[in-house]
Formats: structure tokens, sequence, C-alpha cells
């Protein structure tokens, strides 16, 4: 063994131990292996920093991009209300209709992102159908997982796989070349959950601590302005409009509660509208023409008296709790006067228990209210320390340009089309594609670099260099030759399964991009000595690291699920084991049948 390698491995050995460890965070672990590797003259500057403007780091940064732009406007909410509504009330109607759905989902998207947007829905579902949450969140975040093997854009292995192939002279993967291998995992995987149900605990979903805060619905009022597309428009076709949005709970006109509140009545100017809305409803309401929130409209902007100017870009939506034994607690928004005494406005209000009817500002208020107020920065800063509240924290909810939708699904499907096409590479592809979103204002500048998980891209820029050292100390060939003189004379078949196998014990303790850069170059080397295609070595080596559910530790979307669905460590083991068993064998050999000429049906394991 060479001096070289042997400082490789050193290391390596380093790296792995601080990747395991976690007592420092796994970007800065890549950043200190990249300079190790410099500064020990085994990579040149140019190969050490290679990995940043390298097509996975791109690719990886522009989906989180797009991704962005078809959540800032509404895409994957209303896709995901969508889901929840098809689902039903029965427990395997659920599981059949949500992991297909989720999996195609993170075909194109980040599977965290669709693990998260789709917790909320299914917890709401469990909680109204009175199932047990842990029998529906693991099918999802299984499924979320497997749709990462539908499209080569949607993990990082994959990207990283699809490098390494292309820098040692062969001919790249286009986008969708493992789609076959991930359809038949989302297909396996979905009939696994169905008819293997009982593995997974019955247990109720688990409150998670804060959720006080993190509310869905607020009560708020809309005024319906002078020549809105809604005058003249019947209340039905308001509330269809708006169906899975806005819940419209009374109808008041000249501050009167109408007593006609039949679905064929027709809204005109003036109008009140007392409705129910997520944070993000009530930020998005100033891109909908011809509505307004009625308490703006009335107290703050006065647009007829003067021009607005840079000072109103200074107000801001806060919530405040109404504290116990409040001077507030007994009496009503109006006789208050938020906005006289303390300069802002009520433009919502949760209440824990009961239906609130008629004019917000003729609600009395009671302990424990959270109120949503609106106004300038200077006039909320004081409300911190006021003894009327108990609390003041910044509003969640983020403007939607739901207007802008269908252009960020006709970029997302361009994007997609050009790099399948190979019209344009894919890292340019999908990089343009995130230029897009940002030119038309589909996601601001500011959320688009928000959204980019910088933790991701700095680790994949700095793992990269790891497989090259591997490669150019010739440790890989070194380790592929070990395993050739053990292993020439099995089968392909199995030779497959133990990459993948390799990569699903290894993926347990290290990401699946770090996995897959420290094992794909052993899988190149394994396959050229045997003088086989090394494409399905590769991929069932990145697939392994993808694909693998033994443990809550190897997803983060996972740990995302852990709480909420009271899950245990033996939980994921009992139920991951036979699938993680089922996911290898179904990769090999449809990855043998894709490139090794190897039968279909099953006939020979040889």
């Amino acid at each position: 063994m060479e001096f070289q390698q042997i400082l490789f491995l050193a290391i390596l050995a380093i790296t792995l131990g601080l990747f395991i460890s976690e007592k420092l965070r796994v970007d800065l672990v890549a950043l200190l292996a990249l300079l190790a590797l410099t500064l020990t003259g085994i990579l040149g500057p140019k190969e050490a920093l290679s990995g940043f403007a390298s097509e996975p780091a791109i690719i990886v940064a522009a989906v989180f991009v797009l991704s962005a732009g078809l959540s800032a406007t509404g895409i994957t909410e209303r896709i995901g209300a969508g889901i929840g509504r098809a689902a039903g009330g029965s427990e395997w109607r659920t599981i059949a209709v949500v992991m297909p759905a989720t999996a195609a989902l993170a075909a194109f998207s980040h599977h965290v992102m669709v693990t998260a947007m789709m917790l909320p829905i299914l917890m709401r579902i469990a909680r109204e159908q009175k199932l047990a949450a842990s029998r529906l969140l693991m099918p999802m975040s299984l499924a979320a997982s497997l749709g990462t093997t539908l499209t080569l854009f949607s993990a990082p292995a994959f990207l990283l796989s699809n490098d390494l192939i292309k820098r040692a002279g062969l001919p790249g993967l286009d986008i969708f070349a493992i789609t076959p291998i991930g359809a038949a995992l989302v297909v396996l995987g979905t009939a696994y959950m169905l008819l293997g149900r009982w593995l997974v605990p019955k247990r109720e979903g688990e409150t998670p601590q804060g959720d006080y805060l993190k509310l869905d619905r607020y009560y708020t009022e809309l005024l319906v302005e002078e020549a809105s597309p809604w005058v003249g428009k019947t209340r039905g076709e308001f509330a269809e409009a708006f169906d899975k949005r806005l819940q419209v709970v009374d109808w008041l006109r000249q501050g009167m509660r109408r007593r006609n509140q039949r679905m064929d009545g027709k809204l005109d100017a003036g109008d009140v509208l007392l409705v129910r809305a997520s944070p993000d409803e009530i930020a998005s309401i100033r891109n909908e023409p011809g509505l307004a929130l009625h308490a703006v409209a009335k107290y703050g902007e006065k647009p007829n008296e003067q021009p607005k100017t840079e000072a109103l870009g200074e107000e801001q939506l806060v919530q405040a709790v109404v504290a116990p034994h409040s001077e507030f607690v007994g009496r009503s928004v109006a006789d208050i006067d938020f906005l006289r005494n303390l300069g802002v406005v009520v433009v919502g209000l949760w209440r824990r228990e009961g239906w609130l009817h008629g004019e917000l500002s003729e609600m009395v208020l009671q302990e424990g209210d959270l109120l949503v107020l609106w106004g300038q920065q200077q006039n909320l800063e004081p409300l911190a320390a006021h003894h009327g509240f108990l609390m003041l924290m910044p509003f969640g909810g983020r403007e939607k340009p739901r207007r802008r939708a269908p252009i960020a699904l006709l970029i997302m499907a361009a994007a997609v089309a050009a790099a399948a096409t190979e019209v344009l590479a894919p890292h340019i592809a999908f990089l343009a594609g995130a230029v897009a979103m940002v030119i038309t204002r589909c996601v601001d500048i500011e959320r688009a670099y928000q959204e980019i998980d910088v933790r991701i891209f700095v680790m994949i820029g700095g793992v990269i260099p790891l497989g090259i050292a591997m490669e150019k100390t010739g440790t890989a060939a070194l380790v592929a030759d070990l395993l050739l003189n053990h292993t020439a004379h099995w089968s392909p078949l199995v030779l497959l399964l133990v990459m993948f196998g390799t990569a699903a014990l290894l993926t347990q303790i290290l990401s699946d991009a770090a996995t897959t850069v420290l094992l794909a170059p052993i899988a190149l080397a394994l396959a050229g000595g045997l003088e086989l295609n090394p494409v399905p070595f590769v991929v069932c080596t990145a697939m392994g690291a993808v694909a693998s559910f033994l443990t809550p530790i190897g997803h983060h979307g996972n740990l995302l699920i852990l709480n909420p669905g009271r899950y245990t460590f033996g939980d994921f083991l009992r139920v991951g084991v036979p699938l993680t068993l089922g996911i290898a064998f179904t990769t090999a050999w449809l990855a043998r049948w894709l490139w090794l000429d190897g039968p279909l049906l099953p006939g020979s394991i040889g």
C-alpha cells in the first residue's frame, strides 16, 4: 500500500468518525476533509473545489428553488389537499392513495419538503376519521423517500453517481433512466404497507410542542371592495372559488348580520365576510383582486388621502396572546379601540373552542385568545412589554402568489422536459428554471435563497473530492481487487446485492451522498475488473444509500414523523428490515435486466 493511500485512508477514517459522532455539522466536516486533501497534496486546488461547480451541486440548488416556486404559489398545498380529499375515511384507502401520490410529488421536489407538507394533512385526516396516526405517517414518509428513486435529480446520490459515471468516460444517464426501478419500488412499498399494516403499531398522533402557536385557522374579515369582480356573484360561487382556502362563517352588510345566508345570495360592494383562514391566506389577501382585510381597509390604509410612502413597507402582521387577568378580557375589540390606544389594527382572531359569528370588532375577548395585529413596526415593538399580552410573536403566514401557479407549473415542466430530451444539459435546464421562477415572481429572491439548504450544497461540494481522491490514489481499485479476489465466482446478481447491502448499512450513519461518494468508485472498479457494465453496480450502490429503511436516522423525513407518530427505534426495524430486503432484491434484479441483459421474469438467478 502506497503512502498516499495510507494518508487518504487516515483522512477518510477521521472524516467518517466526525460524520458518525455528529460533533460537527456535516457541511463543516466535508469542508475540513476538502482542506485536508488539499493541504496534504493528494488533490490540487482545482480538483478540491471542483465539487462546488459540479452538476450535482448546481442541480440540487436549482431544485430547491423550483420546489420553493411550487410551494410559494400554493401548488404543493393544493395537491396535498386534493390527496387528502381522495383518501377518504378508511385506513387502507388512505394508504393506497397517499403513497403513490406522495411518491410522485417527491420525484420532482425535495422529499423532506413533501413529508413536511403531508404531515399536517395526514394528522388532520387521522383526527377527523379517528384513525391511528402512526398507521398513516410511516407509509407516507416511506413513499416520499421511494419517490426520490423515480428521477435522477430527486436525490443527491443519483446525481453524484451519474457524475462519477461521466468522469469514468462512460455515457451519462438520462433523468428517467432509473424510473423503471423506482416505479417498481413504489408499487412494492405500497403493496407492502397495505398488506403489512399490522407491523406498524396503532398509536394516536402526538401533538408537537408549540402546536398552539402553529394554528391553521384564524377568524378574519374580508371586505368586498367597490368595482370588485365579486360584486353580483353568489356566495356559493365565492365558496367554490376559495374551496379549502377560506371557510365563510358569516355574512354582514352595512354592519348587520344578513338573515339570508343562502348560497344563491348575491354579494354587493361593502359586504363583509367573516371567514376562517390559514395564516398564508391572510397574508395573501392583497393579491386577490377586489378583496381586502376589512380592518385594514377601514382603519389602516387611506389611499384617497395621500399616496403610499416607503413607510408603509414597515407594516407587518404579528400575533399576540391575551394574558390571564388582562385588562382586555371581557371587552370587545371595538371597545378597546386598538388603533387609538395601541396604534394597531386587529385583523384576525383565534380561539381554542367555539365558533364565532358577527363582526370581528364586536367580539368579546377571552383569556388565551390569539389576535393577529396589523401595524407599523414602531407601534408593534412596545406591545411586547404590554402587560395585557402574554407574548408577542411573528405571524407565521407567507404571501402566496397563487395567480402565478400556472406559470410555476409551466416552468417546472419545461425544465424537466429540457433535461429529459437533452435540449439542455440537466444542470443548465434546472438552473434556467430556477432563474425563471424568480424572474416571473413565482418566488421572491429572498425566499429562493432561504429555501436552498446550504448544508446539503456545501456537503455535496465537499464530499465529491473524497471520491476523486479515492480514484486518484488507487484506493478504489485496491478495495475492488480485494473484493474481486473473494467474489470472482459470484453471480452478477449477488454482487449487485452486496453493493446495495453495503450502502444500505453505511447510509444509516452517513448521508446518502457521502455513502455514494465512498462506495460508487469501488463499484465502478469492481465492474471493471469483472469486465461488466459498471452502470448497474453504481446504480445499486446509490439505491442502497437512498432506499434503505432500517432505522429512523437513515432519512430526515423519518425524523419529522418520529414524534408525531410516537414511533420507537424498534418500529422502524420491524417494518424496515423485510421491506429493505425486498427493495434490495427488486433493485438488483431490475438493474441486471436493464443493463446486463438479465431475465425480467424469474427463472434464473445466475
